[in-house]
């Protein structure tokens, strides 16, 4: 897989400065893809290199993540994001894209739609934070204690970053693939993004909303892979009983990061949503 990933575009937004990029030919139908934390749009390299031979695939990382602005008091909430999003397909010029969402992308994506008013033509949910309750231990940990965490040395930090991208399940990341995934969390600027992203996000953002989801008046398509082990499988089943008429896909042997275990099958479901 192609690891080269470069964002060639910039929105300045209330929250910093948005890397953005565009693939595909602008006269298809516009997709617009949403990553998750603690990972970028780099995550989506692939699959939207797929969906550019017939739609005009959108991709950005949200501020505080990826190549994307990171700064101290920075407001990198899932209520900032999901505003965020609402303006930026305005900004795009996108008035019913599909939307493609992965982790709390989804929250993102949801959290746009019914507070803020963001109309899309379709609706996929990869392994998304959508319902209660979510947030390991080990997340509220690093999340309560951001302010400690920021002033580890460089070293233990970047060790301990690279151990919590590997523990998403599934057959295991490739070494480069963790070495992308972590670089941006790390350095002067990237280190404590890390923390306050975590501290800025917890369980009332989709508390929120979560009563709402039979609202949604769209296809849906909700995938996971069956060997998450950040947010289980029955989950998916959970928010897709949820949802009218949702469509239901498991990918076997595949972990939180579907995109990296099975990305010709993920691809192959989401070009069928897509057509469908």
């Amino acid at each position: 897989m192609n690891d080269v990933w470069t964002l060639d575009r910039t929105y300045e937004s209330t929250h910093g400065t948005v890397h953005w990029a565009t693939l595909g030919d602008p006269g298809q139908p516009p997709v617009v893809l949403l990553h998750g934390t603690p990972w970028s749009s780099y995550t989506w390299r692939g699959v939207a290199r797929a969906l550019a031979a017939e739609h005009h695939v959108h991709v950005w990382d949200m501020p505080g993540y990826g190549a994307s602005a990171k700064y101290e008091g920075q407001d990198v909430s899932l209520a900032a994001q999901g505003r965020l999003f609402a303006e930026l397909l305005e900004h795009w010029g996108l008035e019913r894209p599909a939307v493609l969402a992965h982790d709390f992308g989804g929250a993102v994506a949801l959290r746009a739609h019914l507070l803020h008013g963001a109309a899309y033509d379709r609706l996929a949910l990869v392994d998304v934070v959508a319902l209660a309750p979510w947030g390991s231990p080990t997340y509220r940990l690093l999340g309560g204690n951001a302010d400690v965490f920021s002033e580890l040395p460089a070293d233990l930090h970047r060790a301990l970053v690279r151990e919590y991208v590997s523990s998403v399940g599934g057959p295991g990341l490739r070494e480069g693939v963790v070495d992308r995934l972590a670089e941006p969390w790390l350095g002067k600027h990237g280190q404590p993004a890390f923390y306050r992203q975590i501290a800025q996000n917890d369980q009332r953002w989709t508390d929120e909303i979560e009563g709402r989801y039979g609202e949604l008046a769209m296809p849906v398509l909700v995938c996971w892979g069956d060997d998450d082990r950040w947010i289980p499988v029955d989950r998916a089943h959970q928010l897709a009983d949820m949802i009218p008429g949702a469509l239901l896909h498991v990918l076997p042997g595949a972990g939180h990061l579907a995109q990296e275990d099975a990305p010709a099958e993920l691809t192959s479901v989401l070009e069928r949503f897509l057509r469908e």
